[in-house]
């Protein structure tokens, strides 16, 4: 989720494999809501999920949640349950992270909270335009112009979840150092630093800064995301070199939200944020 890489650790067999499998639910589950006279709208409503995410789950572009065909019996029965529980089984998983992140989108996307702490890269629903292609521009192994358009298209498109999710709470830690690094040069932090002033001002993100001098500081295990589900559940996510990992175990979960609720009063509050971020762009 740098982040969201969403597949940076595949190679092109298991990524194709990968996407067929999740064409081949989705039609699956479009043919049964079609069957039973439902559009997506309906559908969503009946199975309590929104109708976006139930329109990507039937392109393909989403790992369908693991309680959705339990959901769908109101609308497709048992047997349709049968039917999707049997096609949710035959999806490759095989590509790592891909499978990993597709996952992790779709919770994110249904979160009622979302937390995120960041000591590498800006987090992927913050980061502007030319910062994303200086990311892609200097991956390797390079990947190719079309590859680049695609996944540049795709990060920005999840980042309307911003916009269009105003009752999801958005918390942001980004150490400083971060910006300090100046990815990509000074015209694009100088774009990230605006762009992250504009979007802190929202009523439901609140971004904060950890100061590179910092000595009471508990973030020295790594990133860190996490989201709080419609139902309540919270769920962690991260990521490394070609690999991540989605975090349930309610133990586990508890450690991660015991270290970001301290690095949160640990990190400088909001308006000290906005001070500093503007300091920063007028040293540039």
């Amino acid at each position: 989720m740098t982040a969201d890489h969403g597949g940076g650790g595949t190679n092109h067999h298991t990524e194709a494999e990968l996407s067929d499998s999740l064409k081949t639910f989705g039609s699956v589950l479009k043919a049964l809501r079609e069957e039973s006279g439902l559009t997506q709208e309906e559908f969503a409503l009946r199975v309590r999920y929104s109708a976006a995410y139930i329109a990507k789950i039937e392109q393909g572009k989403r790992f369908p949640p693991g309680d959705l065909p339990n959901r769908a019996e109101v609308v497709v029965g048992p047997v349709g349950v049968k039917v999707l529980t049997a096609a949710a089984k035959s999806l490759t998983r095989r590509a790592g992270l891909a499978s990993w992140f597709r996952q992790w989108a779709g919770i994110e996307e249904e979160a009622i909270s979302l937390y995120a702490y960041e000591c590498r890269a800006v987090p992927g629903l913050l980061q502007p335009e030319g910062y994303i292609r200086a990311i892609f521009d200097r991956r390797l192994p390079p990947a190719s112009e079309e590859q680049i358009e695609r996944e540049v298209t795709a990060r920005l498109d999840r980042q309307q979840l911003i916009s269009t999710r105003q009752n999801t709470a958005f918390s942001f830690v980004i150490e400083q150092s971060v910006l300090a690094r100046r990815m990509g040069g000074r015209e694009v932090t100088l774009h990230v630093i605006n762009h992250l002033l504009d979007v802190g001002n929202r009523r439901n993100v609140e971004i904060q800064i950890m100061p590179s001098v910092q000595e009471d500081h508990c973030g020295i295990d790594g990133h860190m995301y996490l989201a709080e589900t419609p139902t309540h559940q919270w769920i962690g996510y991260t990521e490394g070199q070609r690999s991540s990992n989605l975090i349930s175990a309610p133990k586990d979960v508890s450690v991660l939200l015991q270290r970001y609720g301290k690095l949160r009063s640990q990190a400088l509050d909001c308006g000290a944020t906005v001070k500093l971020l503007e300091q920063m762009r007028g040293a540039l």
